[in-house]
């Protein structure tokens, strides 16, 4: 049996050739800064790439500038930052648009815009909150405590007013407006009608506060002034007489009151005033005050608390003055 050939042995003294040795990171390294080196230089990168004879001088000016510096850059790694140029190999370009680099932006950058929509979204939420709050739950509110004030709080006012006013009033004509007043009050609580309920008590305890006065009416007696006027009203020929008289409180002070006249139908507060008496009555005042130049008898009436009308000591009349 025929042996096998044998297989040809290396040539005498030499080994076998090796793979080419993988590129050092320092000279990876060298390569990327001769890039960066003819990115800077842009304008004779450019012009000089575009010459193919004229690339030598682009790398001995690239030895030049890094000799200045010091530095030793063999010439293949300078060819080989200037073919790097050319490939554009250290050159980013970015992912053309798509839905995926999209998404990916999106993905990256939503620490930035999370925080915008999520701020987006509280305020939403409080405006929505604010809304049912405010509008919603503030016509609630009002709806609900209307409802209270009809069913709860105005009857308790209402019963509570016409009590303390039926506990002052004396006199009929006092007890008999008492009875309209509460009787208004309580129409307008049935008819869910809060203004005029409101304006029932108001005048309840006002009615109470007049009831709870109490005053006397007497002639003034002082130098320069009139005790009593007469006058001609313009549509007829007999006078009118008139005590000019004021309102003297329990302390003994001077009540201002607030009178309507007869002859002008104005209303003023005032602390004199005109009331109209008979002739008789007027008479006998002057009478008084010739005698002696003192009027001994001042007092013309009194308002006693409990009741809502002067009670007359001498005969008068219904009408007042308040200018003469």
């Amino acid at each position: 049996m025929a042996d096998a050939a044998p297989s040809s042995p290396s040539p005498a003294g030499t080994l076998p050739a090796a793979a080419p040795a993988p590129q050092k990171l320092d000279d990876l390294m060298l390569a990327m800064d001769v890039v960066d080196t003819l990115r800077h230089q842009e304008t004779v990168a450019t012009r000089e790439l575009d010459e193919e004879t004229r690339k030598s001088q682009l790398v001995e000016r690239l030895r030049q500038i890094y000799a200045s510096q010091g530095i030793t850059v063999p010439d293949r790694i300078i060819a080989d930052g200037v073919k790097a140029l050319e490939e554009k190999r250290f050159v980013y370009e970015p992912t053309p648009p798509s839905f995926a680099r999209t998404l990916a932006t999106l993905w990256v950058t939503r620490r930035t815009w999370g925080l915008a929509v999520v701020g987006v979204i509280v305020a939403g939420a409080i405006g929505v909150g604010g809304y049912s709050y405010f509008v919603v739950g503030g016509a609630k509110r009002a709806a609900e405590a209307a409802r209270i004030e009809l069913a709860d709080t105005l009857p308790k006012a209402l019963a509570k007013a016409v009590q303390t006013a039926r506990d002052e009033a004396k006199s009929s004509d006092a007890v008999a407006r008492v009875s309209a007043l509460a009787s208004a009050g309580q129409a307008a609580v049935a008819r869910a009608d809060a203004p005029a309920a409101k304006t029932a008590v108001a005048d309840l305890d006002k009615l109470v506060g007049t009831l709870r006065d109490s005053w006397t009416v007497q002639i003034i007696q002082r130098k320069g002034e009139r005790s009593g006027v007469w006058r001609v009203p313009a549509n007829r020929q007999s006078r009118n007489y008139y005590l000019i008289v004021e309102a003297i409180g329990a302390d003994g002070k001077v009540l201002p009151r607030a009178i309507t006249s007869e002859e002008t139908s104005a209303t003023k507060t005032v602390t004199v005033w005109g009331q109209r008496v008979p002739q008789a009555t007027f008479d006998r005042v002057a009478a008084d005050s010739r005698d002696d130049g003192i009027i001994q008898n001042r007092l013309v009436g009194e308002k006693k608390r409990g009741d809502l009308a002067v009670t007359w000591t001498m005969p008068a009349e219904a009408g007042t003055i308040t200018e003469w």
